[in-house]
């Protein structure tokens, strides 16, 4: 499943890289070819896990950055990183069902860890993650990533978050001190 790559290089995304990102945020959680990586909401969720605006606003809202690593050419994974007054949000993490495994999700959140430090001062990184996602959430727990027992419903009946598969889906704040 994991294809190795070396270290990415890395770069902030523009409006021209929305439709790839998208692209990408699509394939590693929803639909069949996110059952190809680990980080597959495909049990869980159908529909779209954004949208192109969205995205756009991503990139062009005041202290946020999405960023973009990229190996040989091509985008292999994608993360957002959002300043909340003294904290950092981390959200949009996203990395290519083929080389899920293979270490490049640990480099960019160490990217953005160290961005939300040196950008903005940020001395806590948060993200939310669905509640039942427990292999998911066992991966930011190694990360140094614990979770608040702070959740809150899944917006149900919004279909920008997604068509549920089952009832009680919820998410749950994780947090790590940078």
């Amino acid at each position: 499943m994991s294809s190795m790559i070396g270290h990415p290089t890395f770069r902030t995304a523009t409006a021209e890289d929305v439709n790839v990102i998208v692209a990408l945020v699509q394939a590693a959680y929803r639909g069949e070819s996110s059952r190809a990586g680990w980080t597959t909401e495909a049990d869980l969720l159908d529909g779209q896990r954004t949208t192109p605006g969205d995205v756009l606003s991503s990139i062009t809202a005041s202290d946020s950055v999405v960023v973009l690593a990229e190996s040989e050419g091509a985008l292999v994974a994608c993360c957002h990183v959002q300043r909340r007054g003294t904290r950092c949000y981390f959200g949009m993490f996203a990395v290519d069902p083929m080389r899920q495994g293979g270490g490049v999700g640990k480099q960019v959140m160490a990217y953005a860890e160290d961005l939300a430090r040196t950008r903005w001062s940020c001395a806590l990184m948060e993200m939310t993650v669905i509640r039942q996602r427990i292999d998911l959430i066992a991966f930011y727990e190694r990360r140094g990533y614990t979770d608040t027992g702070r959740r809150t419903p899944f917006p149900y009946g919004d279909e920008r978050f997604g068509l549920p598969r089952r009832d009680g889906l919820e998410f749950t704040l994780l947090e790590k001190t940078l």
